[in-house]
């Protein structure tokens, strides 16, 4: 049943008008928009936006326009706002507020700048600024300065003196700045000592208190009606309840002291108020049925149409996206307030004995109301000041409304009108943010163009014109006033033909038919009317007595349609036209056609005809059906006897005949399908009774059969009508045993024949043995289980023939000798028997456990003492479930466990149930195995306890696993990407999270939202299972989604029972494409493909695009174009039909985005003009000789050795050149391979980054002097005794002060040998001891910065600042950038930097690398390529660690790697998961090789070591002979060296290795050689450089291979549409707030600035030193190639373009492609900053206090101290007359302070 309001209030969403296929007029705002009002005088529109004011025509043109903002401000700041306040910053101004004044041409707005102080301007150009005032203090200050704080306004005026005044009164929350009124008048003029904006009514009750947010206010309406003001808003009721409420509050608009003021809460849904939030109200008449409707609801006495109702939009607290309308009538708000006001006023605040009042805002307990006259509230409306307010009533009391409508999604906006006098609702949902206002008309009518389209709309606005044949409003249609010619669409009605007469007729007929057509409009005289037959069309009149009665001529017989097969009518479509153009209504006219009743028929012609819906009569004599009626008269056969029929025995049948007069002496036929087509002569009895013999049918499909027999006259052969149906049935089928043939219906005469074993027809067994009384002894053939449960109380199918008719012939049932209780709800026939066994019995010795004896046959006991007995034996057994796999799961349950253990299979899968810790878990499978889908945990500890899964079998049997599975937590998702797909699919969408591992199946769903408008209950849902996934990665396709509204469709991620939804992810409508407009492909051009929608959903990257079979690098994707590289050769048709077709030159461009392939056109390549052969010859002749005669020339001139040397080069520079593509795709498919490792272990959480303080250890003191020794890193540093302590914590308290503090930097800085490193190193300390006060080192640094930033700009050279890191306030930025970097590092950037290092390091390793030289063949670095082709092999060895078991590793190396260089790839495999600095050194292990019996140690030098003159070679395994597959032994030394131990002597190592002049790979000149070489010719020393050049080509493989690496670390760092750190955003904002400040402070400047506080000054150094951030060591080759890409990074970030040139650097060129897209990152990431919202100072603040408060304890903040002393003691003198010398210091005794700290310290003498 509907709901009451369903059709007197219609309902119209604005998404509806959307879908109008008419694009509205638009108005695009730069910036969101805030409000819009219009003047209903001139229908202009004032759009109040963030930082703009407009003014719209009408027609949505802009007028005037007004920028409003950003303005200097800040909250703190009181207006005026002037440089004297140091905090002002720009700041976008929101408007809060927009009123017309139509009487004065005023518009009044308000903004949020400025404390919310408002201006006057012109409303016929909002740029005419008629009054503003800063300084005027805070009785101006009107709106709020918080963006969230909502404002209402309503004009109104105001008595003064007898003068009438205009006002406007405010309603606002409360804001930290705001004045605390919510509700105030202000002025709209200067009056006496009132100024414009002034608040005129002190009424201080009505208002917030600022130090208990007791009432949080949300207005969000006003509005006057009659003498009142109404406020609509939400508010909470106390400090600990945050639930809102939503009241509307009243007061009378001349109210001068706010006595009226009462407010009225209202419920929306009586049982829960369940929505309780107002979001928006429209106050509207609700037309005559809406008004009836509510009426007749009793709940609200008497409402007119031209009442006011309040129509007000709701959401819930408890779920912000369901959303409701409520409506209350004016007059029920207005009678409900009286009430509570007359309480208060006369009864003491009670009714009916309840108190029903409190009064808001208010700390006073007395008693508020008192018992006066009865009739107070009368005389006093407007309240007085004697009587008690503010006023509110109690929750009991509260107006009460039923949800009218409900939608599953977030309603914001409504408003209503009425049409036809119903009330018409448009509801706005939310959508984000509005920047865009669109004028479209409320209907489409148009747009429908039939009726029953027309009012399935169900638009109010919307009719059917009758006499027009168009979808209209009603005074669009020219005669609407008359009845019938314009039908309302929420009416549902249209013209229809109710009946024609004669209803039919016979196709063979032509005469006149009147239709019946009560709804047809009168026409006019001037009006013709048709009707149309299909194509014939004549005249038709109507009939003048109202009742809308059409006569019309039929046509012909000939132009009737034939008769389809299998009906005996054609359908004639007829259409009633008016002035032979409109359709005014249609149907269908039925012609039938006698003759073809017969056709369905066969058996009973005569019958059909005659019994037919048309009146037929059968015509005997010629054997046809034609018109008339004569039904008594067929000839037929009827009433067969017997009417039961068995299989194999031939029955005779008799029957009888009716109306046979004409077949007197006519012999007869009888025959049926089963007869296979033979016939039997039937017999006359006597007259009417005939017989035939029977037959001797075959038939076991089924029991029972119909037949239907046929009889025909033997001589023509035609068939009279039968109605002879008989049932054939056979005993044997279904009735297998004795049991179920006995069981069978007497009427069958089915008995079992002992002879043949089979239940036959009585007839069909011989004679003697016709009557067996009993059947055999049951037989048992199987047991359901066989396994039983010790306990038993488990249920047992016996399966068998021959036990029992009936449940009663059940006597007894044992299984092993064990009684089972018999189930005779569950007996079948004969065949199946079930029964509840007992416990297994014991028997003597009772030690013997029960397995072992309880096992036996089933028997069974049946009627007459027949017994049975089971060949299958059944057991009773224990099972024992022993393990649960896999052993954790998420909470929200969904995982599918295997329980595996001994003999599970016992019993069946009904009995079993399988429980973990209490919670059912779905069994899904039973067997040797058991598997069950796990239920939601309902415990509260995550991750629980192990949990024992309990399997219960049958109802006594219980076996616990114990503490076997745990429920862990759910999989969370952190982020996703993109978040956007065509509707097509097919897009790759990444899910990042953690705890993916546990998940079993991953799917994305889609599906459209249902909500009240959806026909749909079961919505179609689109389903994609995930392509791959890892512990904190899902890889999916998007799911093709076939619905024809995209925006509606919403998209879910379920992780087993986990359901998330992905509230950003957006489908988008497919793309449109355009034809395109060049067909012909040259060799060097694009394709350029054009149309809508592309960017929406689909990067360039991912686009696909194909020119026949070959694909089209598509190279550039904007929203409306495609361009696409062309395949550089003419490739081969995809379809195998163009194949074929060899004239076809045309190939077919398809584009592919996703699952979606979209032909854009035919290509075709263009063919070069045919050349004459009289221009052919000479030109080809005459070059040739010319060449020939030239090249002659210059062999002679050259010397065969030179042409060799020549060739040789050229043919290796072809071949290396020809191999760098694919050694560079081969190599990257071979790296990521090797990664994939890496990648699962990264996955785990085992990127080693360092801990906070080794973090800020190495970053600010690894630089130092004494590097990894320095007592900051190693601790090693004496901090004194308890009176010094106390004397470094006064010294803490000094550098606590300002002016201290900077005169301390000052003066340091002074000193000439205060040096760069010292300044450094005084930096780092500095951010140590103050790192418990980050807010304030920040406040330091910002000064110091700013002073900075004044000495460039005064010296003309801004563009050096920060370029390098010889200052103190250089170094402390340095520092900042590490700590509020570090989370990012560990977050985000973190992973593919390491990575990076990872890929890098790899490549680095896999090709031979010169111990000696630090050369590598695969690098970046030019420097440090290995010239020479050093030949190697791959060996994969098994290391055996001595003393960590027998486990062997396999460790990949080369042939030609030194022995240490063996045992460095050695320990970082063994040792993969552990960081670096836990790992064993090199030279703490010794490495042995055991060949054979003995076992021998390896190392780089020994007596082995082969010399070449002076040169001693490095061993390595190919030296030894070391093989593939060999096994080694890693093993420790007894000694241990520290880290930095290891350091030196490896410097100590390496000098001795020098001295003994070793090399590895590549052995230096001797000084011979070098004599040799300059004997040599300089044609060999070009030789010699053009062959090492070639190995350059190695460097564009090893770039190629880490493309993606870099890239992804690029991406990682310089991308603002991700995660920024605040702290970026923060000092970026402060480098472009001073490029403002200063005038010569360009573009370029301000990006060197940035570029230098960030990218050069903290990411190129942690790209350097990757040791800075992780536990990890770099070696100097791997070092060379960061350098290269740290060096990419530098270039990416100037502004400053660089001319490539062949004497350009090798790591140049090397990126030289890549740069412009870097530059372009680097560009965009500036933009994408400084387009974010700012993070305020205190923002900031508590994002550096959280900082501190986390870390702070880790650091040594008392040796920092200590160290910084050091510097004031060295200047001590210098600092204590500089103190002196600043009167600030003077007066905070500074230096009084300084001389007590070093008194303390040092024994230092001073003055005191």
């Amino acid at each position: 049943m509907e709901p009451w309001w369903a059709w007197q209030f219609t309902l119209v969403t604005m998404a509806t008008l959307h879908l109008s296929p008419c694009r509205g007029i638009e108005f695009i705002s730069d910036t969101v928009i805030n409000n819009v009002v219009a003047d209903p005088r001139t229908g202009r529109l004032y759009v109040g936006a963030v930082n703009a004011l407009y003014q719209l025509s009408p027609n949505m043109v802009v007028e005037h326009r007004i920028e409003t903002g950003p303005k200097k401000d800040n909250r703190q700041c009181t207006p005026p706002v002037t440089d004297a306040c140091e905090e002002a910053v720009d700041t976008d101004n929101h408007n809060k507020l927009l009123l017309v004044h139509g009487g004065k041409d005023v518009l009044v707005v308000c903004g949020s700048v400025y404390r919310g102080i408002c201006s006057l301007r012109n409303l016929s150009n909002v740029e005419q600024l008629l009054y503003f005032s800063d300084t005027k203090g805070e009785k101006s200050y009107v709106a709020s300065a918080e963006e969230s704080v909502s404002v209402v306004g309503v004009m109104s005026y105001f008595t003064k003196d007898r003068d009438n005044l205009t006002v406007f009164l405010v309603g606002k929350g409360y804001g930290s700045h705001d004045s605390t009124k919510l509700i105030s008048t202000r002025i709209l003029q200067d009056y006496g000592d009132w100024v414009v904006f002034d608040s005129i009514i002190e009424a201080s009750a009505v208002q917030a208190n600022p130090f208990v947010l007791r009432y949080l206010h949300d207005f969000r309406f006003a509005f006057k009606d009659g003498d009142f003001v109404y406020f609509l808003f939400s508010r909470t009721l106390g400090v600990q309840d945050t639930k809102n409420f939503t009241f509307v509050s009243r007061m009378c608009e001349d109210d001068q002291g706010y006595y009226s003021y009462t407010e009225l809460q209202l419920n929306c849904s009586s049982s829960n108020n369940k929505y309780n939030k107002a979001q928006a109200a429209y106050v509207a008449a609700p037309g005559e049925a809406l008004a009836k409707n509510l009426t007749d609801s009793g709940q609200y006495g008497s409402v007119s149409a031209t009442d006011k109702v309040l129509f007000v939009i709701l959401t819930s607290d408890e779920d912000p996206s369901n959303s409701a309308m409520c409506m209350y009538p004016l007059r029920s708000i207005n009678r409900r307030l009286v009430e509570i006001i007359g309480a208060c006023y006369s009864y003491n605040g009670l009714i009916n004995k309840k108190a029903a009042v409190y009064s808001p805002y208010s700390s006073k307990s007395e008693e508020l109301c008192s018992n006066n006259q009865k009739d107070m509230a009368e005389r006093y409306r407007c309240g007085a000041e004697f009587l008690p307010s503010p006023l509110a009533s109690k929750a009991e009391f509260a107006l009460t409304a039923e949800p009218t409508l409900v939608r599953r999604s977030p309603m914001v906006a409504v408003a209503v009108a009425v049409e036809m006098g119903h009330a018409v609702a448009f509801v706005g949902t939310a959508a984000g943010e509005v920047t865009q206002i669109t004028k479209v008309p409320v209907q489409a009518c148009h747009l429908k163009t039939d009726c029953h389209s027309c009012v399935a709309t169900k638009d109010p606005y919307c009719g059917w014109c009758v006499l027009e044949g168009r979808c209209t409003r009603k005074q669009e249609c020219s005669r609407s006033s008359e009845e019938n010619t314009w039908l309302w669409a929420p009416d549902q009605k249209c013209v229809q033909i109710v009946a024609f007469d004669p209803p039919n007729l016979s196709c063979k007929t032509t005469q006149q038919v009147d239709i019946s057509i009560p709804s047809l409009p009168r026409l006019m005289p001037s009006d013709s009317l048709q009707c149309a037959f299909n194509t014939f069309v004549t005249d038709a009149v109507m009939a003048t007595d109202g009742q809308g009665r059409v006569t019309c001529s039929l046509p012909h017989p000939a132009a009737i349609p034939p008769t389809p097969k299998q009906q005996d009518y054609v359908s004639v479509p007829v259409k009633i036209l008016v002035n032979n153009r409109i359709e005014v209504t249609k149907g269908e006219y039925k012609f039938y056609n006698c003759a073809a009743t017969v056709r369905k028929h066969q058996n009973t012609p005569c019958i059909a005809c005659v019994t037919s819906q048309w009146g037929c009569q059968w015509n005997a004599d010629d054997h046809v059906c034609s018109d008339s009626d004569d039904s008594d008269s067929c000839p037929q056969f009827e009433s067969p006897e017997p009417l039961l029929i068995p299989v194999g025995f031939e029955i005779p049948i008799g029957f009888q005949g009716r109306n046979l007069d004409i077949y007197m002496d006519k012999t007869f036929s009888i025959g049926t399908e089963l007869m296979k087509n033979t016939e039997k002569e039937v017999v006359q009895e006597e007259r009417s009774k005939f017989k035939f013999h029977g037959y001797k049918f075959s038939y076991d499909k089924q029991q029972e059969v119909n037949v239907s027999f046929h009889i025909k006259d033997q001589d023509t052969e035609r068939k009279i009508d039968s109605t002879l149906t008989v049932v054939l049935y056979n005993c044997s089928v279904g009735r297998e045993d004795c049991s179920l043939c006995k069981h069978a219906d007497t009427k069958y005469q089915c008995v079992w024949c002992a002879a043949s074993r089979t239940c036959v027809y009585r007839e069909l067994c011989p004679s003697q043995q016709q009557q067996q009384q009993q059947c055999p002894d049951p037989e048992i053939s199987d047991i359901i289980p066989r396994y039983g449960p010790l306990n038993g109380r488990i249920s047992i199918t016996i399966k068998g023939s021959n036990m029992g008719i009936k449940k009663e012939d059940i006597k007894k049932i044992t299984v092993a000798g064990v009684g089972c209780v018999h189930q005779q709800d569950r007996y079948s026939v004969s065949t199946s028997v079930v029964c509840e066994i007992g416990p297994a019995r014991k028997v003597p010795p009772f030690d013997i456990t029960p397995e072992s004896n309880n096992s036996g046959a089933v028997e069974i006991e049946v009627e007459g003492g027949r017994r049975g007995k089971s060949k299958v034996f059944f057991t009773y057994r224990d099972p024992k479930p022993s393990t649960v796999e896999p052993s954790k799961g998420p909470a929200a349950g969904g995982t599918v466990i295997t329980i595996s253990g001994k003999d599970l299979d016992t019993a069946t899968k009904d009995d079993i149930a399988v429980m973990i810790a209490g919670v059912p878990c779905e069994v899904l499978s039973f067997g040797t195995n058991i598997t069950c889908k796990t239920g939601r945990y309902r415990g509260q500890k995550v991750p629980s306890d192990k949990l024992s899964v309990t399997v219960k079998y049958g109802r006594n049997t219980t076996k616990d696993v114990p503490a076997s599975y745990q429920y862990s937590e759910n999989p969370k998702i952190t982020d996703y990407h993109p978040k956007a797909s065509f509707v097509c699919g097919g897009r790759r969408i990444i899910v990042v999270g953690n705890g993916f591992d546990l998940i079993q199946k991953a799917t994305l769903k889609v599906q459209p939202s249902s909500d009240e408008f959806s026909a749909d209950d079961t919505p179609t849902e689109f389903v994609q299972s995930a392509l791959s996934k890892n512990d904190t990665v899902l890889m999916f396709d998007s799911p093709p989604a076939n619905s024809s509204d995209s925006t509606s469709l919403q998209t879910f991620l379920q992780l087993d029972n986990v359901i998330e939804k992905l509230n950003d992810f957006k489908y988008h409508p497919d793309p449109t494409f355009n034809q395109l407009n060049k067909n012909v492909i040259t060799e060097t051009s694009i394709i350029i493909v054009t149309g809508r929608g592309f960017s929406k959903a689909m990067t360039a990257k991912e686009a696909e695009a194909f020119v026949g079979d070959a694909p089209c690098l598509v190279n550039i994707l904007q929203d409306d174009k495609l361009i696409l590289d062309a395949p550089s050769s003419q490739p081969r048709p995809s379809s195998k039909r163009q194949r074929r077709d060899t004239t076809n030159d045309l190939l077919e461009l398809v584009v592919k985005f996703g699952h979606g392939k979209w032909p854009v056109g035919k290509v075709y390549y263009a063919r070069k003009d045919d050349i004459p052969l009289a221009i052919i010859i000479p030109a080809v002749i005459v070059p040739m000789l010319l060449f020939i005669a030239v090249s002659v020339y210059c062999y002679r001139r050259k010397s065969q050795q030179a042409e060799r040397e020549y060739e040789k080069v050229k043919h290796q520079l072809e071949n290396l050149e020809e191999s760098v593509r694919d050694r560079c795709k081969k190599e990257f498919t071979d790296l990521m391979i090797e990664m994939e490792d890496h990648t699962s272990d990264l996955g785990e959480g085992r990127i080693p980054f360092l801990d906070y303080k080794n973090y800020t250890d190495r970053n600010f003191f690894l630089h130092s002097k004494d590097g990894a020794n320095d007592p900051m890193i190693t601790g090693r540093i004496q901090i004194p005794e308890v009176r010094r302590a106390q004397a470094l914590n006064q010294f803490s308290n000094l550098l606590n002060s300002k002016t201290f503090l900077i005169n301390f930097i000052r003066t340091c800085e002074s000193r000439p040998d205060f040096n760069p490193r010292s300044r450094g190193y005084f930096a780092s300390l500095l951010t140590v001891a103050l790192h418990g006060k980050l807010e304030y080192y920040t406040d330091i640094m910002r000064t110091l910065l700013l002073q900075m930033m004044d000495e460039h700009v005064q010296n003309k050279n801004p563009k050096l600042m920060l370029r390098r890191s010889e200052t103190v306030v250089e170094r402390m930025l340095c520092n900042w950038m590490s700590i509020c970097l570090y989370q990012f590092l560990r977050d985000t950037a973190g992973e593919p930097l390491y990575k990076l290092f990872k890929a890098l390091k790899h490549q680095v390793e896999k090709g031979p690398v010169d111990a000696k030289l630090k050369k590598a063949k695969y690098t970046l670095n030019d420097t440090g390529l290995l010239g020479d082709d050093v030949e190697y092999v791959v060996l994969t060895l098994q290391v055996l660690v001595h003393g960590e078991g027998p486990d062997v590793t396999p460790v990949k190396v080369l042939n030609c790697d030194t022995i240490t260089q063996v045992k460095e790839k050695i320990i970082d495999q063994v040792y993969r998961n552990l960081p670096y600095s836990q790992r064993p050194k090199v030279e703490n292990v010794a490495l042995e090789w055991r060949p054979g019996s003995t076992g021998q140690i390896l190392s780089d030098l020994d007596l082995t070591s082969q010399k070449e003159g002076r040169w001693k070679r490095l061993n390595t395994l190919a030296h030894y002979n070391v093989r593939d597959n060999a096994t080694l032994v890693l093993s420790r030394v007894l000694h241990t060296q520290s880290f930095h131990q290891h350091q030196d002597n490896h410097e100590e190592k390496n000098a001795l290795l020098e001295d003994d002049n070793t090399y590895h790979l590549v052995r230096p000149a001797d000084e011979i050689d070098e004599v040799k070489s300059k004997r040599g010719s300089m044609k060999d020393k070009a030789m010699t450089k053009a062959i090492t050049e070639i190995y350059l080509t190695r460097l564009l493989s090893v770039k190629g291979t880490l493309q993606q690496f870099v890239d992804d670390f690029f991406r990682s760092v310089l991308c603002s549409g991700s995660v920024v750190p605040p702290a970026v955003k923060y000092f970026f904002d402060f480098l472009d707030e001073q490029a403002l400040r200063h005038d010569n402070v360009d573009e370029e400047t301000l990006h060197i600035w940035k570029t230098n506080s960030l990218p050069l000054r903290y990411w190129v150094n942690i790209l350097r030193n990757p040791h800075f951030i992780f536990d990890v060591h770099v070696t100097e080759v791997v070092d060379a190639s960061l350098l290269v890409i740290a060096q990419t990074f530098m270039d990416a970030c100037t502004k400053t373009e660089h001319k490539l040139t062949r004497e350009s650097p090798s790591n140049k060129l090397l990126y030289a492609k890549e740069i412009s897209t870097y530059k372009k990152m680097v560009d965009d990431y500036y933009k994408g900053i400084r387009q974010m919202v700012s993070v305020s100072d205190q923002d900031m603040n508590t994002h550096l206090a959280e900082v501190s408060r986390q870390h702070t304890d880790k650091l040594n903040t008392q040796a920092a101290l200590l160290q910084l002393y050091q510097f004031a003691s060295k200047y001590f003198d210098v600092i204590i007359q500089s103190l002196d010398d600043d009167p600030a210091a003077q007066n905070k005794q500074l230096t009084l302070r300084l001389q007590q700290v070093a008194a303390a310290l040092e024994n230092k003498s001073t003055e005191l």
